[in-house]
């Protein structure tokens, strides 16, 4: 015991002595221009002739590299020479007369006249009126043509603010203001939207009349004017320096003005919001309370998202500006940023500003590590500052990669073509004699990633588990180039490698920064301490933590008691969907409704249990498609019908939403979310195979050979039966092939299965021949393989879409989805048709039969599904989470107001309206796992489909026999 209390003793001291030393030497260091660093790399456009900007340099090498001088040319919005017939010219517009505004499908076409030709920037002056809330998109052509790929789908950024200011719960805890638009009229050069690119874009015209049209992608705007400008670079600090001296600006004399990053004007995102940060030195700060006191973060890391701040100073004069800020998130790199005054960059040195690595927060001061800049600011006058996400060195870098990714991809379709994706690895299959390209493209991607790497390390001033995955990569290629015979041997781990070449595109294109404060001072003035006093920071640490101990966390975010009633809510999704939830009942169901919400976080194992005991909730969110009709037989959940204004909010949802929910002419349960079966593919590799799009299965099956010439895969799912599968689902792929021929899953009352009806067994016979005929495979992760190109179609759930998006940069444009394949027939009047009826997956939201607060609990349903709640919920969500996150509502016209783009949307709709429920029926958890077991005994065993599939409907039929004794039903 008494070694045990000198070793405590000692560490205790140990820790006192470091924390006083760090505090020491954090406060008392001046030196606020440590962190500040500079990096430049070449650019070898040879390099990129792969990756998606590569034509962009190859259109400006293509025209005279002419930058006319002193050119500005006013093209105003309404003198448009042609549009669609949904542009309108808006006389009185938000203080701006004759506008021009466009819709999410307009197009509009200008002609210019240019009287010097060469490349111009192009700035477009608009004002973002609401939409989707996602990025405005537009296409340009110039003279009829799209210059370049990236001139396809540019985004133009919408305004973001906060609905009110921060306001507490009744505990005292800061609550996070819903971000909702604030659309102004702004000013933006058209650039790349991913960042790869810097600057903005030259575009060339030829000398007299020029045609600039624009394409909508997404979302309305309204155009005051576009203006044809002179490319003109920013000036050096150096040079502005002298502009001081002439001008006889003079130093400001001890004055500081302190901005909260919290206190922000706008941004260009609805991701960037207020957060809270526990350490005892941010301001500000209280060690038992949540206190909203920082911006930006892990939010804050897309290229292009902008932070907008006001401020003024009390007296005119040459200032600096610090910042007292932390990236300690993306290990290994610094994070860069384009600094704005009044919306423009003052000097060069303040484009793709570096913010290196480090743990924790530090005051930074705008400058080289030799001095600080100096801004000319005047007393009184409001100034805006903006810090722009960009991608400084790294964008370069990364077009790189992604050039890379694209060779190295080509090359593994190749070897796959000679040695399918398992090949022999007793088998010499010569490939670098069947593949002359193979070994050069291995050493020309060899030293192209080897200088990445020296590059990155150079940019980040270290190694990183960034330079790991290249290291890994540079190891194999190495081996390959060495003992080429061996190659097929390490096939996988080739794709494997190239997958993690796409998430280094991920890991670098991520660059975050989070702000506490910045400061407007004088150099003579006494800066902000950093941290501080270790015993007060000790203090603080003690407080928060007892605080811990009295704390009801299940009730943050609650800002009344007041209620008539409360209803208990349960939910089994995550904690970021429950702090939404929460927070739109307090600001939007309590206040109306005058019902308190006691809402629950739960796991989905718990509901039965409890609701057998009694002490179940009134409602449950979120529950399986199955889940309702099983409680209805037990009488557990309560028939929704009975309300009496029920048949008025059917129309918010698609009628195969119901189906599952349906039982003895009852409805159990509202939808929520509903997603359904799309065909993806890869248009790049379809297009470079020229393979035709099937349209139809017999399509499906006519392309299968083309191809397995080049031992390439089609996808269909097959649900996974690792474990205890208890309610295993009907395979959509036979659902979708069985409801396109007619079929009915139950028959005669619902007491029988409908598989051995009509065309039944043959449908399932040709669902089988996919695996015995055509060897497609049965387990197989998608979204990798298609990242690959291995795998270049394949039907999927819809919202795959979220995944591919934001975890598959490298395939960016490279893709597409389309309606399931369909069966074709002949209509009464003679005419070729195409069904494509296929299935969905459900989650509902289900009232218990035991509640006495049905009258209350149905309120909040309704509250829930409607159209209001379900777009706020979405946008929130997407807000918060990224696009990954984008919620498949059941609600048809909430899901038309998510940030779909029209093409993408229009597709969608299409295949929704073909989508059929599955109905669920006492014993139905049998049918997907029996018609499971029946295509594995077919596949597996090499039995007769048809015979399989009689002797499987007969215990299925069983089952539900039994059932309907169990419960009376006949």
């Amino acid at each position: 015991m008494k070694k045990f209390l000198i070793v405590l003793n000692f560490v205790i001291v140990i820790f006192f002595v470091y924390s006083i030393t760090k505090t020491i030497s954090d406060n008392s260091s001046k030196n606020f221009l440590k962190y500040n660093t500079s990096s430049t790399s070449d650019v070898d456009y040879s390099e990129l002739e792969n990756s998606s900007v590569a034509d962009y340099y190859a259109y400006l090498q293509k025209h005279d590299m002419v930058n006319p001088k002193d050119q500005s040319i006013l093209v105003r919005g309404d003198n448009f020479t042609n549009s669609s017939d949904d542009v309108v010219i808006l006389s009185d517009f938000e203080g701006k007369s004759n506008v021009v505004r466009t819709e999410e499908t307009s197009n509009i076409v200008w002609t210019v006249d240019v009287p010097v030709a060469g490349f111009y920037n192009i700035k477009l002056n608009y004002f973002p009126v609401e939409g989707k809330g996602t990025n405005i998109e537009r296409t340009i052509y110039i003279n009829d043509e799209i210059p370049f790929s990236s001139a396809k789908n540019m985004a133009i950024h919408r305004f973001w603010g906060s609905e009110s200011t921060i306001k507490q719960d009744i505990y005292g805890n800061d609550i996070r203001p819903s971000q909702i638009e604030k659309p102004i009229w702004s000013s933006t050069f058209l650039k790349d939207s991913i960042g790869y690119i810097p600057g903005n874009f030259a575009f060339y015209f030829k000398s007299g009349q020029n045609k600039i049209e624009l394409t909508s992608d997404a979302e309305p705007i309204v155009i005051e004017s576009l203006e044809l400008l002179s490319i003109n670079e920013a000036k050096d600090y150096s040079e502005v320096k002298k502009e001081y001296e002439a001008n006889s600006y003079k130093k400001a004399e001890g004055n500081i003005e302190i901005v909260e990053g919290e206190n922000l004007k706008y941004t260009t995102s609805p991701t960037i919001y207020p957060l809270n940060d526990r350490g005892a030195s941010t301001s500000p700060n209280k060690s038992n309370k949540i206190r909203l006191n920082t911006i930006g973060g892990q939010n804050w890391r897309i290229s292009g998202d902008k932070i907008v701040w006001n401020f003024k100073v009390e007296e005119t004069g040459l200032y600096n500006i610090s910042l007292r800020v932390r990236q300690n998130l993306a290990s290994g790199m610094t994070s860069s940023r384009n600094i704005y005054i009044n919306g423009e960059i003052p000097f060069k040195e303040l484009e793709n500003y570096s913010f290196k690595h480090n743990n924790s927060f530090r005051i930074q001061s705008l400058g080289t590590d030799k001095e600080a800049f100096e801004f000319y600011f005047e007393a009184g006058k409001v100034y805006e500052i903006a810090l722009e996400a960009s991608l400084g060195s790294y964008g370069f870098k990364i077009a790189q990669i992604e050039s890379s990714i694209n060779e190295l991809s080509k090359i593994y379709r190749e070897i796959l073509k000679r040695t399918t994706s398992q090949p022999d690895p007793n088998k010499d299959y010569q490939l670098e004699k069947y593949i002359p390209t193979m070994l050069p493209t291995f050493e020309k991607e060899y030293e192209n990633l080897t200088n990445i790497r020296e590059d990155l390390i150079n940019i980040s001033g270290s190694k990183s588990e960034k330079t790991g995955i290249l290291d890994t990569i540079l190891v194999q290629l190495a081996d390959f180039l060495k003992r080429p015979s061996r190659i097929h041997r390490k096939l996988s781990d080739f794709n494997n490698n190239i997958s993690s070449l796409g998430t280094l595109v991920i890991l670098l294109s991520d660059q975050p920064l989070e702000i506490d404060y910045f400061v407007v001072h004088s150099g003579k003035v006494k800066m902000p301490k950093n941290n501080v006093g270790v015993f007060k920071n000790f203090g603080f640490q003690i407080s928060s933590f007892f605080s811990t101990f009295f704390t009801d966390y299940s009730s943050i975010g609650k800002t009344n008691n007041e209620s008539s009633e409360t209803i208990e809510v349960w939910l089994t999704v995550g904690k970021d969907q429950a702090n939404i939830l929460r927070k739109l009942i307090d600001e939007k169901f309590t206040p109306e409704y005058g019902i308190q919400v006691d809402l629950k976080l739960v796991s989905g194992a718990s509901l039965l249990p409890a609701t057998l005991a009694g002490k179940g909730p009134d409602i449950a969110m979120g529950v399986d498609s199955n889940t309702p009709v099983n409680y209805a037989m037990r009488k557990a959940s309560y028939d929704l019908t009975k309300f009496d204004d029920f048949n008025t909010i059917t129309d918010r949802f698609m009628s195969s939403a119901f189906v599952p929910f349906e039982f003895n002419e009852g409805i159990y349960a509202l939808p929520e979310q509903q997603t359904f079966l799309m065909m993806f593919y890869r248009t790049d590799i379809f297009e470079e195979l020229d393979l035709p799009i099937p349209n139809t299965w017999d399509d499906v099956i006519s392309i299968i050979p083309d191809l397995q010439t080049y031992n390439l895969e089609y996808y269909l799912p097959v649900p996974r039966t690792q474990g205890a599968v208890v309610n295993l689902p009907v395979n959509p792929i036979f659902g979708t092939l069985f409801y396109q021929n007619d079929g009915k899953f139950y028959i005669n009352n619902n007491s029988e299965s409908g598989f051995n009806e009509g065309v039944g067994p043959e449908i399932f016979e040709r669902w089988t021949e996919f695996y015995t005929d055509y060897s497609f495979p049965v387990e197989a992760n998608f979204t990798n393989r298609f990242r690959s190109g291995q795998m270049p179609m394949g039907i999927t759930y819809y919202n795959i879409y979220n995944t591919l998006s934001v975890f598959a940069p490298e395939i960016r444009g490279k893709w597409g989805f389309l309606p399931v394949p369909g069966t074709e027939y002949t209509d009464e009047f003679g005419n070729k048709q195409i069904r494509r009826e296929t299935v969905s997956s459900n989650t509902g939201v289900m009232l218990l039969n035991d509640s006495d607060k049905k009258a209350a609990a149905w309120e909040y349903m309704k509250w829930w599904t409607s159209e209001e709640t379900q777009v706020r919920f979405g946008r929130e969500m997407e807000g918060i989470l990224g696009a990954a996150a984008r919620y498949p509502t059941a609600n048809v016209k909430a899901f038309e107001s998510l940030p779909w783009r029209q093409d993408e949307l229009a597709k969608l709709k299409e295949q929704w309206e073909w989508v059929r429920g599955i109905p669920e029926v006492p014993g139905s958890y049998m049918t997907g796992r029996h018609l499971d077991n029946a295509f594995r005994k077919v596949i597996n065993e090499k039995a007769n489909a048809r015979e399989v599939i009689y002797d499987y409907v007969q215990i299925i039929n069983e089952e539900i026999r039994l059932k309907r004794e169990e419960f009376n039903l006949g």
